[in-house]
């Protein structure tokens, strides 16, 4: 390889040769050349011949790209990331837009791969916003507008209906797919990497994730309509919620970041939450998407009155006492919430903590009351789930 440095990749199977500094370059060709043993002024010329300078100014502030811990490439091709030698390189950077690989997780587990906990993998991504940014200005107003309302057809709706979800892969083959920034992320924490900075830069966004453990490597992860979400009920064991989705693709994945970022609203729900889908804002104002929870009614998992079923991380937030207290029952498609109409989760959790308390000592009888509680609550005073 020669002296340390920066190594950049082709994604041709060419020999590498060095950069010539003595001849004058286009750069665009010479990027992708091992230029290992050149000044770190070339590299960073050349590179900004490419990118920009904004870019490379995002990227250098958490990436020394003159040192020899980089790995820099632009590829959508997995086998590119295979025959890096594992533990070689601290840091991935690929200058490819995550939306041309075609199996994106298997591509993400593969940079996993090849480097240690604490190594940063720097991407760019088109977002759902900056695409439509970039798709508004294509054309004069409101032809614009026409060509948005199509694509959004075709490139957001097409993949999640099951009827047109095969016409669409069978006309892309999985390339230059539509990507929400919530499935963006989602997919990341899914691989093992988390959060430290995003930047929206022109028509795309750079971002720089760290791997903080190893893939999950989850074979069925939600990305219909119909979703079943890992939930923990009587016993503590974790049973499948059926619903509606409300939620753009893999954003499981991200309930604990959204929280450590925004905390909880009023209500106990988590505040501003990106990951919701403007349909799924409409479905959760209605309880349409618990419709299906109708299912675990009828396996006998859940009951009609009783605490809502949680999920791994909003579990944990509460006290032990309530945990042990809650795992001795089913839970229910309407929660005591709902009768209370708390506010804080500390109020949330005092008011689960008498219903259960109460059901232990009168089941029927307390679900009866709550039940008439809540439906007065709903359909006279409008209590709405946020």
């Amino acid at each position: 390889m020669g002296s340390p440095g920066t190594t950049i990749q082709t994604t041709s199977y060419k020999k590498p040769i060095a950069i010539d500094k003595s001849k004058k370059t286009s750069g665009k060709n010479l990027l992708f050349e091992d230029s290992a043993s050149n000044k770190a002024e070339v590299l960073v010329s050349l590179l900004t011949r490419q990118i920009g300078a904004a870019p490379v100014e995002f990227i250098s502030k958490h990436i020394d790209l003159t040192g020899g811990t980089t790995f820099l490439t632009k590829t959508s091709i997995k086998f590119n990331i295979d025959k890096i030698p594992r533990g070689q390189y601290r840091n991935i950077v690929n200058l490819k837009r995550i939306n041309t690989i075609r199996r994106i997780n298997k591509f993400f587990n593969a940079i996993s791969n090849k480097i240690p906990k604490g190594g940063l993998f720097v991407g760019i991504v088109e977002t759902y916003s900056t695409r439509k940014a970039r798709l508004l200005r294509k054309f004069w107003f409101p032809f614009n507008w026409i060509y948005y309302s199509f694509d959004v057809l075709f490139t957001r709706v097409f993949p999640k209906v099951p009827i047109t979800k095969n016409i669409y892969f069978y006309l892309t083959k999985g390339k230059n797919r539509v990507l929400s920034m919530a499935e963006s992320y989602g997919r990341l924490y899914s691989c093992g990497f988390e959060m430290v900075e995003a930047r929206d830069i022109g028509d795309v966004q750079y971002f720089v994730f760290r791997k903080f453990r190893e893939p999950l490597y989850d074979n069925n992860p939600t990305y219909g309509p119909f979703i079943t979400l890992n939930r923990y009920g009587k016993g503590g064991k974790l049973f499948k919620v059926y619903k509606l989705r409300t939620m753009h693709a893999y954003s499981e994945y991200l309930q604990e970041y959204v929280y450590q970022q925004n905390k909880l609203a009023e209500g106990g729900k988590l505040k501003d939450d990106f990951r919701i889908t403007t349909e799924g804002r409409f479905f959760r104002k209605f309880w349409l998407d618990e419709l299906p929870m109708l299912i675990n009614l009828l396996k006998g998992e859940m009951k009609v009155v009783g605490v809502r079923p949680l999920s791994r991380h909003y579990f944990s937030l509460y006290t032990e006492e309530l945990r042990k207290k809650r795992i001795k029952f089913k839970p229910g498609l309407i929660p005591p919430f709902y009768a209370d109409m708390p506010k804080t989760l500390e109020e949330i959790m005092e008011s689960e903590m008498r219903y259960l308390e109460a059901y232990e000592k009168h089941p029927w009888k307390t679900d009866i009351i709550y039940f008439f509680k809540a439906m007065t609550n709903i359909f006279i005073k409008k209590a709405r789930s946020k």
